[in-house]
């Protein structure tokens, strides 16, 4: 039995998965050997060097990490140089290493990922920020540090928070510097940003080189600058600005966290090089303070003592010294998991003849799938805080820091983190709270900007050294009081609009040369919607003059505040109205005084059947009641009726009706007055609406947008359609009409027609505008000098100057000085609908309220009619009837009379049981019958 134990235990021993994996457990090695690959001639390399030794002896003191086994890290240095980093990663991988960390460089990592792919080893890199890196093109690169993404998306909600629309990126042309710009583009164009201008440097560029490349970036409109570069660079670049002038009022420079890493590693800068830097923004990954780290840091200053360098801790140290951890703990489970160090040649590179490469000496690591498994499986607390996985392969909750640099120091103005985007508080305690990326949550404090200044930059200028705008102004045929060209000239422009573009650009804080450019023949007005195509085609820079904004227009540039309101109306002849023997009838319609009689009638029959039982005025022959219905009716219209009411019900509706009448009245009284006093003139056509259900021709000013709102949107035939160029063509074609081969009328843009209609009275515009726009300058989309000049505008809309220019222009009117009206619609019966509602109301409730109180009476005074089953239906309400038409004071004496005979009786029936004799009770009720009918 312990020959077959020992045996078992052999096999198991050597036996193993092709995943390298055993059955059991296996025993755990001695010693397990990691390499590391950074760039020793960095200051990035050097900290991290001591921070990843730092972690190796801190693992290989607590026995309880790997279970006793020792990790040992051998570091090469790679020179920052893409051929070494290749060299050195060849090297490494022909020695049995379980993983790399490193390397430093994302140009370096793209080349070994390659070789960590074919020999599945894991690379562990903390300062590898490439985007594409994360890709599945490398499925054993691990990145141990947030990636760039989350930094450009950083960048671009800083960029949205102060509202600039452009910048100009500056980077180093390798993987690095142009992945994180793409990355920056992406993040930029999910808030309508983007980059205006990339600006690229060779990865070994110079001085001089820096100097090509920011002369370039000064011609640019965009004042705001991205710097995505190395340490090595960046401050050469910054150097190069300040000679420039470019550290400056107005500029904004916004540096990745390669700025954050020389503050926090290099000490106090030279104030030369500090003064370069004023102003500036900068990133810094944000790691929550936390006892771990507070003991990390101040061993710091003991750790590079010992390695003989000088030097701060910048957060590359921090995740340096978690990569190591986070290793090692992937490598404990990976043995607890039964995970062997086993290595297989690989057949690709034994068919091939490596000659003296030796490539055949590399093996495939035959554990690195369930070693990679465990890295990203991994959930631990280190010197960074919270340290794990996402599914994307990046790292969790994901912050930086917003520091602005200030005189001889810095000093942190916000935080951003994946979560919630910029605040002012720290990133962990709104982790317990929902998201919340609203406008108004994105926060940070106060920023001084290049020059001192701490109003926001405008983000955007027109450069001194930069050419002429070539703005496009249409040469129109017509109505040149808007814009026209000056006889004689080929460039120079007069009018409305060109008065208001020159007045608003001079309140611009920068100069903006340009210069007009005529789009026309002259001859014909152009069409607007070419002209705005051409600036999207880049012919135009701009277009100024009377241009209306329509939703097709702004889908291809965009237009400033509107500077005039101008929306289609319908212009059509007219004539004067004169007042005849029957124009006492015009204030109501045909229904109005059809509804009007019936209610007078309706009032006066509900009165008199409310009235005719208690006033003797609602009494008498058929004849004198119908007379005095009528009369009373039509009186209550004067209150000259002499007939009383006295019920109560009939009161009430009489005081309603009399509030309606006296509304009526009034209602009557001022329209009338205005039809014989007021000059008014009437047309045919009262709107668009009468127009389009017409088949007259209509007219149109040539290259305007009414001709394709007239077809698309109110589905007017293209044949009703006719252009007009000049105004007096407009007057000729109205004048004439449809049956002369002329139009009905006009549908052109207000502007137009209100200096058309100045000296025309005998035409005016009909109906209510029924579009609205305006006219405003066009510029190409994102355009920053739209929005200034909007402002502009705006400017001068409040001072009063824009109404300045228009009275200068266009206050020729004389037609709206004419006491003329245009004749408004009749007194409808909609308007006093309600009021007869409430009447109608009232008489139905009063009638239901009467025919209840009546029917109660005559079942107390008929109660026989109930009871008798012979009686005949139509004698009942022949009887009810009677009764209605009876007086109120005839029944009530009748019925007393009735009592007093009920009375006698049972007297009578109490005599008769006193003296024990017995009457006929049928012939004493026979007896009450007879003398109730000669009473009646």
């Amino acid at each position: 039995m312990r020959l077959f134990w020992t045996l078992t235990l052999i096999f198991l021993y050597n036996g193993h998965s092709s995943e390298g994996v055993n059955s059991t457990l296996s025993a755990r090695p001695k010693i397990v050997n990691v390499g590391c690959m950074l760039s020793f001639n960095t200051v990035v390399g050097k900290i991290t060097k001591v921070a990843v030794e730092a972690a190796v002896e801190d693992i290989n003191s607590n026995p309880s990490v790997l279970g006793g086994t020792k990790l040992n890290v051998a570091t090469l240095d790679s020179n920052s140089s893409g051929f070494l980093g290749i060299v050195e990663a060849i090297r490494f991988m022909e020695t049995d290493i379980m993983a790399i960390i490193g390397p430093q460089s994302s140009v370096i990592a793209h080349v070994v990922s390659n070789i960590a792919n074919e020999l599945q080893v894991p690379l562990l890199s903390f300062a590898a920020t490439d985007p594409t890196l994360s890709s599945l093109q490398y499925p054993f690169f691990v990145r141990t540090s947030p990636s760039d993404m989350f930094q450009m998306a950083a960048i671009a909600e800083i960029i949205d928070h102060y509202e600039w629309r452009e910048v100009i990126a500056i980077y180093i042309d390798d993987d690095f510097g142009r992945n994180g710009i793409a990355a920056l583009a992406d993040q930029l164009a999910k808030r309508r940003c983007s980059i205006s201008y990339k600006a690229a440097m060779k990865p070994e560029a110079t001085v001089d080189d820096a100097r090509d490349v920011l002369v370039q970036v000064a011609l640019r409109e965009s004042r705001i600058m991205v710097v995505h570069t190395y340490p090595s660079k960046g401050l050469d670049i910054f150097s190069m600005a300040r000679y420039l002038g470019m550290i400056d009022n107005g500029y904004v420079w916004i540096a990745t966290h390669w700025l954050s890493t020389i503050l926090d590693t290099a000490g106090p800068l030279p104030p030369d090089k500090k003064e370069n830097l004023d102003g500036a923004i900068t990133l810094r990954i944000h790691t929550p303070d936390s006892e771990l780290k507070k003991k990390f840091v101040s061993r710091w200053s003991n750790l590079t003592g010992k390695a003989g360098i000088t030097g701060g801790m910048s957060t590359y140290a921090l995740y340096a010294y978690d990569t190591v951890w986070l290793l090692a703990r992937a490598i404990n489970e990976f043995f607890n998991q039964g995970g062997n160090i086993s290595f297989s040649k690989d057949p690709r590179l034994i068919e091939q003849n490596s000659g003296s490469l030796n490539l055949d000496s590399m093996s495939i690591f035959d554990g690195g799938k369930l070693l990679l498994d465990n890295i990203y499986k991994v959930n631990m607390t280190g010197v960074t805080g919270p340290y794990g996985f996402t599914s994307d392969r990046n790292l969790f909750r994901p912050a930086f820091e917003v520091i602005n640099v200030v005189g001889t120091g810095f000093r942190k103005v916000g935080y951003w983190c994946n979560y919630s985007g910029l605040s002012i508080v720290p990133p962990e305690t709104l982790y317990s709270k929902p998201p919340n990326r609203s406008s108004s949550n994105q926060q940070l404090h106060s920023i001084i900007w290049p020059g001192q200044t701490t109003e926001k930059p405008r983000g955007w200028v027109f450069p001194n050294n930069g050419r002429q705008l070539k703005i496009a102004v249409p040469n129109r045929a017509s109505f040149r009081e808007f814009v026209g060209r000056v006889p004689g000239t080929t460039d120079s422009f007069r009018g409305y609009c060109i008065e208001v573009f020159t007045t608003a650009i001079n309140l611009l804080p920068y100069a903006v040369p340009y210069k007009l450019l005529a789009f026309g023949d002259g001859h014909n007005n152009p069409e607007d919607t070419e002209l705005v195509r051409l600036i999207t085609a880049g012919v135009y820079d701009a277009a100024i003059g009377d241009i209306a904004i329509t939703t097709n227009r702004t889908k291809m540039v965009d237009f400033t505040q509107p500077y005039i309101e101008s929306g289609l109306v319908v212009v059509a002849p007219v004539k004067q109205q004169n007042s005849n023997a029957w124009a006492f009838l015009r204030p109501f319609t045909r229904r109005m005084w059809f509804i009007t009689g019936v209610f007078f009638l309706v009032v006066g029959t509900v009165i008199w059947i409310l009235e005719h039982r208690l006033n003797d005025d609602f009494r008498g022959p058929p004849s004198k009641q119908v007379v005095t219905v009528l009369w009373f009716s039509f009186s209550t219209l004067f209150n000259a009726h002499r007939e009383n009411t006295v019920s109560t019900l009939g009161r009430i509706v009489l005081l309603i009706w009399l509030f309606v009448v006296l509304i009526i009245n009034s209602s009557y009284t001022a329209s009338l007055t205005s039809i014989l006093t007021v000059q008014r003139l009437s047309s045919p056509i009262t709107g668009i609406e009468s127009l389009v259900n017409t088949k007259d021709p209509i007219g149109y000013q040539l290259g305007s947008f009414a001709r394709n709102y007239l077809i698309e949107e109110l589905g007017i035939h293209e044949s009703r359609l006719v252009p007009l160029n000049m105004p007096e063509d407009y007057a000729k074609a109205l004048k004439d009409g449809p049956s002369h081969g002329g139009v009905a009328a006009i549908v052109d843009e207000r502007a137009y027609m209100e200096l058309f209609l100045s000296t025309r009275c005998q035409f005016s515009i009909l109906g209510q505008e029924f579009t609205k726009n305006g006219w405003g300058f066009a510029f190409p989309r994102d355009s920053p000098l739209a929005v200034d000049m909007s402002t502009a505008i705006l400017k001068l809309s409040e001072n009063g100057e824009l109404q300045r220019i228009h009275d200068k222009w266009l206050s020729g009117i004389a037609c709206t000085s004419q006491n003329t009206k245009l004749e408004v619609d009749r007194l409808q019966l909609k308007s006093f609908s309600g009021l007869f509602f409430l009447c109608g109301l009232a008489c139905f409730l009063a009638l239901l309220i009467y025919f209840v109180m009546i029917t109660c009476q005559y079942c107390h005074y008929y109660p026989e009619s109930e009871s008798s089953g012979g009686s005949s239906r139509s004698g009942r309400l022949q009887t009810f009837l009677s009764f209605a038409d009876e007086k109120e004071e005839s029944v009530r004496s009748r019925s007393k009379r009735r009592q007093l005979d009920a009375t006698s009786v049972r007297s009578v029936d109490q005599d008769a049981s006193v003296n024990g004799s017995r009457i006929d009770r049928s012939e004493i009720y026979s007896n009450r019958v007879v003398s109730f009918g000669e009473s009646v």
